[in-house]
């Protein structure tokens, strides 16, 4: 008899890091089969327990479930964010019903629910005097989870929310495969030299070395933002910054399989159908319950609280831009008819504002790049969290990843415990989403016996890439990111809370954006740059005229920054408000929502809501104000590092203790108020921006 040794599937081993080198495409379904099988026999344990129901036996019993289902589903959607291919995209299709069903089967599984509803309403009876603060937390998310998945619904109900759940999971992941399939689906092919006039080296090296990995002639433009970005900011060529702007701005809106008009409308009407099933007047009713700013009404007054604040200086920024189009063009705006092809548009607006903000202040991106080699860079941010916070990052060349450009560094307390497994993923590929983001691959708790588990936490992005000629050189705008992405990873770096659902970045959705554009402060601040800025090639220090000209440049067009995200937020909650089935023309939809904040010339067949990920696809659904929101509180609460030095590290310690490793043990307000000492106000915006002086 012939024994044959089957490869024994990753996921049902254990191991310290995730092994990457062994996970083949095919362990990912049998894994998450037997995840879900296990699961339930974990739940239907707790329901048939024969003790009453205590907060051991049943919460925290259920905290501790799915763990082999949640190891891979947590591997197999970051990759499939950050390392697709066409057999994980049809994989998730398949899946996604299956685990949206599996998850639906849980909550509102009446059994479980009963025994969850038993203990909140017996330790509420004595206002939760025998818990303690993150015991409250996790039983009060614990029975509110139930009941804002259908717990209280009746049957018929409930299987409404089911179809409901499952259809929300196909077509937003629908929807993030359709962006990404027409992201790569347009190049601009050049050929001629003369093409290129205007862009700079570093973009025309990343075009020639696009076309050699494509296998074409010349150079290549892609919609990836290290190439789009550049070419709309220094091309001088009118006609292919037009025909880039249209590439990207009508994005799935083309008559082909990658489409989203459709699925914008069925996902906005099922997530009203979902809130409206539940006893809520709208989605964002049902959504801002579980964020600070709790109700409708709030969003709105900050949003127009920003609008009165910044608009009146936005139009001015914009009409400075457009007066420099006009002049060098040698145009006359009052003799332009509208709809004129000669009258300024949107892919002016990057170019011609480049080259006001180089009148100004003698400065572009492209004068920083030098100075900012990636590796450099990586020492400066790191450096940054070892000076604050004390703590060291250090590679590790053995802890396998899922991409030859990744790299795993372990970090490393001040007391010289570890902390985290860090992985840093940092340029543009065609199997990798646009933008950025930080993920987990696994929380942070701590085990019963005391043993803190520590998490493993990742950041995508898509910086420059090196060329075959120089390294990986980044602008500003992209410290700025990978800053941001950073302070997110510190929230998950930092977790220290016993429940792995109340740790990190798993706080209100308006909150969890703090940390990282905190960190954002830093990139312009010249203690901080001057830490690590030095020409690539000779080792020189970033000039401190250009730190001053950086300083003195940062609030440029600020004003139609702030109003182009409100806008952002005012089309996220147009959608998210509605009280009956949308069923208007999405494009006339979009230029009524956002319109108040809108001020860029409006182009025709252009349209942002079939490529509005966040709100979408991406859990901003009623939620895209968090990025505004956040930065009142980031502003305010950065201002007390100006008070007291931008490196202070008794502030940082505070700043860490009551915030970042805090994650959702407490309500966010409770945390940034024990920081603070106060309330946040929009004062310390305005005044950084530049809006007010005082």
């Amino acid at each position: 008899m012939t024994l044959i040794n089957k490869k024994m599937n990753p996921f049902f081993t254990t191991y310290e890091y995730i092994p990457f080198d062994k996970i083949a495409e095919t362990d990912y379904e049998p894994a998450m089969m037997k995840g879900i099988e296990e699961e339930d026999k974990e739940i239907e344990a707790i329901v048939s327990n024969p003790a009453a129901p205590t907060f051991e036996n049943t919460v925290e019993a259920l905290e501790q479930t799915g763990k082999l289902l949640g190891n891979v589903t947590e591997v197999f959607f970051n990759l499939l964010s950050a390392e697709t291919t066409d057999f994980l995209d049809k994989l998730a299709q398949k899946m996604s019903p299956i685990l949206s069903e599996h998850s639906n089967n849980i909550t509102l599984n009446e059994g479980l629910f009963k025994r969850v509803k038993a203990v909140y309403e017996d330790h509420a009876a004595d206002d939760f005097a025998r818990l303690n603060t993150e015991q409250k937390m996790l039983l009060t998310n614990c029975y509110e989870g139930f009941v804002r998945n259908g717990a209280n619904l009746p049957d018929n109900k409930k299987e409404q929310l089911r179809k409901i759940s499952a259809e929300l999971g196909v077509l937003s992941l629908q929807f993030s495969q359709n962006k990404l399939k027409d992201t790569n689906d347009f190049l601009l092919h050049i050929t001629d030299k003369t093409a290129l006039e205007g862009l700079p080296e570093s973009a025309i090296d990343l075009a020639r070395q696009t076309a050699k990995e494509k296998q074409m002639d010349g150079y290549v433009f892609t919609l990836q933002a290290p190439s789009y970005t550049p070419f709309l900011t220094y091309s001088t060529r009118r006609d292919l910054r037009q025909q880039m702007y249209m590439a990207y701005n009508t994005m799935c809106t083309h008559d082909n399989e990658n489409n989203n008009v459709q699925i914008v409308s069925q996902i906005v009407n099922l997530h009203r159908e979902m809130a409206q099933l539940l006893g809520f007047n709208t989605y964002a009713d049902y959504a801002l319950a579980r964020r600070m700013a709790e109700k409708s009404e709030f969003v709105y007054q900050l949003l127009n609280d920003l609008i009165t604040a910044y608009k009146p200086t936005a139009l001015q920024e914009v009409q400075a831009v457009a007066d420099l189009y006009y002049q060098q063009e040698g145009l006359d705006e009052s003799t332009l008819p509208p709809g004129d092809d000669r009258r300024f548009q949107p892919w002016d607006f990057s170019y011609y504002a480049n080259k006001l903000k180089e009148k100004r202040f003698n400065i572009n991106s492209e004068m920083l790049r030098p100075y900012l080699e990636i590796s450099k860079v990586k020492e400066g941010v790191f450096g940054l969290a070892t000076r604050l916070y004390g703590i060291t990052f250090r590679k590790n060349p053995h802890v396998p990843v899922y991409h030859p450009d990744v790299e795993a560094y372990d970090v490393i307390d001040k007391d010289g415990t570890y902390l985290a497994l860090f992985y840093c993923d940092f340029h543009p590929r065609s199997s990798k989403k646009s933008g950025a983001w930080m993920t987990s691959f696994k929380e942070q708790w701590i085990e019963k016996d005391g043993t803190n588990s520590r998490p493993q936490v990742s950041i995508v992005m898509n910086l420059s890439k090196a060329t075959d000629e120089k390294p990986a050189l980044l602008t500003l705008g992209e410290v700025e990111t990978f800053l941001h992405e950073f302070g997110h990873s510190l929230h998950g770096i930092f977790a220290n809370s016993t429940y792995r659902s109340l740790s990190g970045t798993n706080v209100y959705w308006d909150f969890v954006e703090l940390p990282s554009q905190f960190m954002e402060n830093y990139a312009i601040e010249k203690d901080f740059l001057s830490t690590f800025a030095c020409h690539y090639q000779t080792g020189e220090p970033l000039p401190q005229e250009l730190i001053d000209r950086i300083t003195a440049s940062r609030n440029f067009n600020v004003a139609y920054a702030c109003m182009r995200q409100v806008s952002f937020g005012l089309l996220d909650m147009a959608y998210y408000t509605l009280t009956d089935t949308f069923n208007t023309d999405l494009y006339q939809f979009e230029n009524e929502a956002w319109k108040r904040a809108q001020i860029l010339p409006h182009v025709k067949g252009t349209c942002m809501t079939v490529q509005f990920s966040h709100i979408m696809a991406g859990g901003y659904s009623a939620g895209y104000y968090s990025y505004k929101w956040a930065e009142v509180l980031d502003a305010d609460a950065f201002s007390l590092f100006k008070e007291r030095g931008i490196f202070d590290t008794a502030t940082a310690q505070s700043f860490r203790d009551n915030i970042l490793s805090r994650g959702g043990t407490e309500h966010p307000m409770t945390l940034y108020k024990r920081f603070r000492g106060q309330a946040p106000t929009i004062g310390a915006l305005l005044h950084r921006n530049g809006i007010t002086t005082s």
